[in-house]
C-alpha cells in the first residue's frame, strides 16, 4: 500500500540536508576551525573512507599551506551571517597527501565563527588552460616560421620565428599581404610542400621549404628556412672528424688523402703522417692470422673491382706493435661516378668485444632482463646435483598479469627486475637464483635442506617480495606461490622432472589460495593427474548426459513462498560418482568448456522451467549463473536469445547471475554484454556481492535487477554485529537503486528471522531448501 500511495502522490520533494548530502559538489562545514560535516562529494574529494576520517578535524589540515592564507583573510571580511566570499581558487590537500585544486565559496552561518565551505574541483579546468598555454608557447617557440593568411593571402598571424627569419615584427606583419613580406609569390590553393627562394626583409635570399594548407577561413603556411641544411653541409667534415668511427679516403693512385682523428687514434699515427702514405703501409691479417697482402687488401680490390666490402673482421697492427680488431668496410666514394676510382674506407675499434667472449658465453646461459641465470643454466645446475641434497623453490608472481595490462611491460619489466633483485639479495652466496620465463623464478640452494628451514626461507623470499615497488609514482604490491622440491643423495629424478614437480606444487599452492607455498609429494602428483583425467572426463560428460541441473529454492521473506529456482549445475561421474562443483567447475572456466557447458544447461533449465509454468501452473523465476568466460563468449546473447526461443519461457522470468569479481575484471566489456542481455528482456543479478569492490555507481551503471549478498557475510550474521551492520548497509544501498536484495546461504531460522527484520526481499539456503532434482521439487510431471 505504501508503494501505491508513493506512485499515486509521487514522490517527495528532497529536503535541504538530501540535496546537500548529494550535491555533485564537496560541501563542509567547520566551526571555530573544526570541521562537524562534510557530504559525501566532500569525503570522496579527500579521499576519505567515511565521515569519521574528517569530521572533528582541522579544516586547515585539508588546505595545502601555501593556500591557507588566502582562505583565512577571506573568512574575516564575512561580517553578517549569510555573507559569502566571492569565488577563491585554492590547493586542497588529500589524507593521502596529495593536492588537488578548487574554487571555493565560503557561507557565514549563524554561528559567529561557523562557515559552510562548498569546493568545486577544477583540476580539469586548469589542465585545459595549461593546454591551451602550451599550444600557444609551441607556436611562439617553434623553430619554423608559421604564417596564417585569409583566404585572399593577407597575414593574420606571424609566429616569433617569421619574425627571425623574414625581418619583420609581428606588429608590421599583421594585415599586410603575405608575398610583400616574404619577397616572393605564394602559391596558397596548390597546397602541399614547395621549394621557394624568398627574400629578407635585408633583401637577403633564402631558401625555404613551404608547406600550405587551408584552413576555414584562409591557409596556414609553415617556412622552414633550409639555410640550416646548408650549413650542416659545410660542417660535413666537423662531423666526420667527430666520429668515433676512423675513416680514410684513398685517393686513384693508392695514397691516403684524408683521415679523420678517429681513424688517427686507432691506428696510432698522427695525421701528418698518414696523408700522401700508401694504403698498402697499413699491416692487416685475417681472423685466422694470415697476413693480407697490399694488393688484396680491401681498399684495393675496391678500387679494382668497384665491389664493396661489408663488415670485414681483420686484426690491425699498429706501429707501436699493439694490435687492434676492427670491423671495416671498404666502397667507392662516389658510387655513381666509378671512374673516380676514389674508396672510402671506415673501421670501427672492436678489441673490447672481442675481449668479452667470456661474457658473451655468460650471456648465454643468463635472462637478459634480470641477468639471472635462465632455464638451461638451472637445468644444468640440478644435473649437477643429481647425486646430492638440494633444494628447489619454484616461484610465481600472483596477478603479475594485472600489472602487465594495466601498466604496460616496460613496467612489468621493470617489476620483474626488481624482483630478481631481491631474490639474489634474500638467497645465499653459493645458491643459484634464476628466471624460468615470464613471471617464473627459482631458487637453487644446497645450504638450507631442513623441511623447517626450508619453510621459513619460502616465507622469506615471499616477504621480500611483498614490499611495495615503487614504480610510476603508485606503489605495488606482489605476493608469490612457491613450490617446493626436496632432492636427496638417492634421488634420480632428471633436472627436467625436478622442476616439473616444482611447477606441479606451486601451482598447488596458487590452487589454495596463493600467497603460500607448498612441497611436493607423489600424491600431489597424483592429484595433478587426476585432475588431467577429470578435465578429459568432463568432456566426454559433456556428451554422456552425466552433467544435470539441481534446483534450490528461493523464498520471499514476506509471504514465506518460493518465488524462484536457481539452477545448479551437478555431475555423476560414471566411476567416482558425485563430483563436486568446486571441483569441476573450475576445470570448466579454464578450458571452453565451460560456453558448451553453459549453453546446454541453459537450454535444458530453460525448457523444465516453462513445462512447469505451462503444466503446474508456477509463477517462478528461474536463476542461472553465468561465468567469466562466458561473459567473454560472442555467441552468449544469441545462446540466450535462442533458448527463450525454442522454449517458450518468457524473457521475464529468467535471471541471469554474475558474480562481482567477473562484473569488476572489464566494467566497460561487462556492461556491454549485460546491456545486450538487458535488451532481450532477461533479469540480472550480481551474485557474491560484497566479496570485489564495486560501488553505488557502478552497479547503477550496470542495469541490474537484484543483489545476492555473498554467503560469508550471513554466515555471521547473527553472533556478529559487524556483520549484521554489513548486511544493513549492502540492503540500504541495494534498495536506494532499486534492486532486489537476496541472501545466500541462510542455514537457521535465526538468521532468516534476523534477515527479515533488517528488510531482505528474498533468501535461499540449506534451512530452505537443498539444491534437488527437478522431480523431486516440483513433483513428476
Amino acid at each position: 500500500m505504501e508503494a501505491d500511495a508513493v506512485a499515486e502522490n509521487g514522490p517527495a520533494a528532497p529536503s535541504t540536508a538530501e540535496l546537500v548530502e548529494l550535491s555533485p559538489d564537496a560541501i563542509c562545514v567547520h566551526e571555530k576551525g573544526v570541521v562537524t560535516y562534510a557530504n559525501r562529494a566532500a569525503l570522496e574529494t579527500f579521499a576519505a573512507r567515511s565521515a569519521d576520517e574528517v569530521v572533528g578535524r582541522r579544516f586547515t589540515d585539508f588546505v595545502a599551506e601555501e593556500s591557507r592564507g588566502a582562505l583565512v583573510e577571506e573568512l574575516t571580511r564575512l561580517s553578517e551571517p549569510g555573507a559569502a566570499t566571492a569565488p577563491v581558487e585554492a590547493l586542497m590537500t588529500r589524507l593521502d597527501g596529495s593536492k588537488f585544486a578548487v574554487e571555493t565559496v565560503s557561507v557565514r552561518l549563524g554561528g559567529r565563527h561557523a562557515y559552510q565551505v562548498v569546493m568545486r574541483d577544477i583540476t580539469a579546468k586548469k589542465a585545459a588552460a595549461d593546454a591551451l598555454r602550451f599550444q600557444a608557447a609551441l607556436v611562439s617557440h617553434v623553430s619554423d616560421a608559421l604564417i596564417a593568411t585569409t583566404g585572399e593571402g593577407v597575414v593574420t598571424s606571424w609566429n616569433p620565428a617569421a619574425e627571425t627569419v623574414y625581418g619583420w615584427t609581428a606588429a608590421e606583419a599583421v594585415g599586410r599581404r603575405a608575398s610583400e613580406l616574404v619577397g616572393a609569390p605564394l602559391d596558397l590553393c596548390g597546397g602541399g610542400v614547395t621549394e621557394a627562394v624568398h627574400r629578407r626583409r635585408d633583401g637577403a635570399p633564402l631558401a625555404v621549404r613551404v608547406s600550405a594548407a587551408e584552413m576555414n577561413d584562409g591557409y596556414v603556411l609553415v617556412c622552414a628556412d633550409e639555410t640550416a641544411r646548408r650549413r650542416a653541409e659545410q660542417n660535413y667534415r666537423t662531423v666526420v672528424a667527430s666520429l668515433d668511427e676512423g675513416v680514410l679516403v684513398m685517393g686513384p693512385a693508392g695514397l691516403i688523402e684524408a683521415a679523420n682523428p678517429a681513424a688517427c687514434r686507432i691506428l696510432g699515427v698522427a695525421e701528418a703522417e698518414l696523408i700522401g702514405v700508401p694504403c698498402h703501409t697499413l699491416v692487416l691479417f685475417t681472423e685466422s692470422g694470415q697476413w693480407i697482402p697490399p694488393d688484396e687488401l680491401p681498399s684495393v680490390q675496391t678500387r679494382r673491382t668497384g665491389v664493396t666490402h661489408n663488415g670485414l673482421v681483420v686484426r690491425l697492427r699498429r706501429p707501436d706493435g699493439r694490435d687492434v680488431w676492427v670491423s671495416l668496410t671498404s666502397r667507392l666514394l662516389n658510387p655513381d661516378d666509378p671512374t673516380s676510382m676514389a674508396v672510402l674506407t671506415s673501421f670501427t675499434d672492436i678489441t673490447e668485444t672481442r675481449a668479452i667472449s667470456a661474457q658473451l658465453a655468460h650471456d648465454a646461459t643468463h635472462d637478459p632482463l634480470t641477468r639471472l641465470a635462465n632455464r638451461t643454466l638451472v637445468l644444468d645446475r640440478l644435473d649437477f646435483h643429481g647425486r646430492g641434497v638440494v633444494t628447489v623453490l619454484f616461484l610465481d608472481l600472483d596477478k603479475f598479469k594485472v600489472i602487465n595490462d594495466s601498466l604496460g611491460h616496460s613496467v612489468g619489466d621493470q617489476v620483474l627486475r626488481i624482483v630478481g633483485e631481491r631474490l639474489r639479495r634474500c638467497s645465499g652466496r653459493d645458491d643459484l637464483v634464476g628466471r624460468l620465463g615470464g613471471d617464473e623464478f627459482v631458487v637453487v640452494t644446497g645450504e638450507v635442506t631442513e623441511p623447517g628451514e626450508v619453510r621459513a626461507l619460502a616465507e622469506h623470499l615471499r616477504a621480500a617480495l611483498a614490499e611495495p615497488i615503487g614504480v610510476l609514482g603508485r606503489q605495488l604490491h606482489l605476493d608469490a606461490s612457491i613450490g617446493v622440491v626436496l632432492v636427496g643423495t638417492a634421488d634420480r629424478r632428471s633436472a627436467e622432472d625436478l622442476l616439473r614437480d616444482a611447477d606441479v606444487a606451486m601451482y598447488q599452492a596458487k590452487t589454495l589460495g596463493r600467497g603460500r607455498h607448498h612441497f611436493f609429494d607423489v600424491g600431489l602428483r597424483e592429484r595433478m593427474q587426476r585432475r588431467l583425467r577429470m578435465e578429459q572426463d568432463l568432456r566426454d560428460a559433456v556428451h554422456d548426459g552425466q552433467l544435470w541441473p539441481a534446483y534450490q529454492p528461493v523464498v520471499d521473506l514476506r509471504t514465506g513462498e518460493m518465488v524462484a529456482v536457481e539452477a545448479l549445475l551437478r555431475w555423476t561421474h560414471p566411476r567416482y560418482g558425485a563430483i563436486s562443483p568446486a571441483e569441476f567447475i573450475p576445470l570448466a572456466e579454464e578450458s571452453d568448456l565451460i560456453n558448451v557447458i553453459g549453453k546446454e544447461m541453459l537450454r535444458a533449465t530453460t525448457r523444465e522451467l516453462a513445462a512447469r509454468r505451462t503444466q503446474q501452473g508456477l509463477n517462478l523465476t528461474l536463476k542461472v549463473n553465468l561465468s567469466t568466460r562466458q561473459l567473454d563468449d560472442p555467441h552468449l546473447v544469441p545462446a540466450v536469445q535462442d533458448a527463450l526461443a525454442s522454449t517458450g519461457l518468457p524473457a521475464g522470468a529468467l535471471c541471469l547471475e554474475v558474480t562481482e569479481s567477473a562484473l569488476m575484471r572489464d566494467q566497460e566489456a561487462a556492461a556491454e554484454v549485460l546491456a545486450s542481455l538487458r535488451a532481450l528482456g532477461v533479469l540480472l543479478a550480481i551474485d557474491d556481492f560484497g566479496t570485489g569492490y564495486s560501488s553505488l555507481a557502478q552497479l547503477r551503471r550496470l542495469t541490474l535487477d537484484t543483489l545476492k549478498i555473498d554467503r560469508s557475510f550471513i554466515t555471521g550474521i547473527a553472533e556478529s554485529r559487524d556483520a549484521a551492520a554489513i548486511v544493513t548497509s549492502i540492503i540500504a544501498m541495494a534498495h536506494a537503486v532499486d534492486l532486489t536484495v537476496i541472501a545466500e546461504g541462510v542455514e537457521s531460522a535465526e538468521q532468516l528471522d534476523l534477515l527479515r527484520s533488517l528488510g531482505c526481499d528474498q533468501a535461499q539456503g540449506y534451512h530452505l531448501g537443498r539444491p534437488v532434482p527437478a522431480a523431486e521439487l516440483f513433483g513428476s510431471q
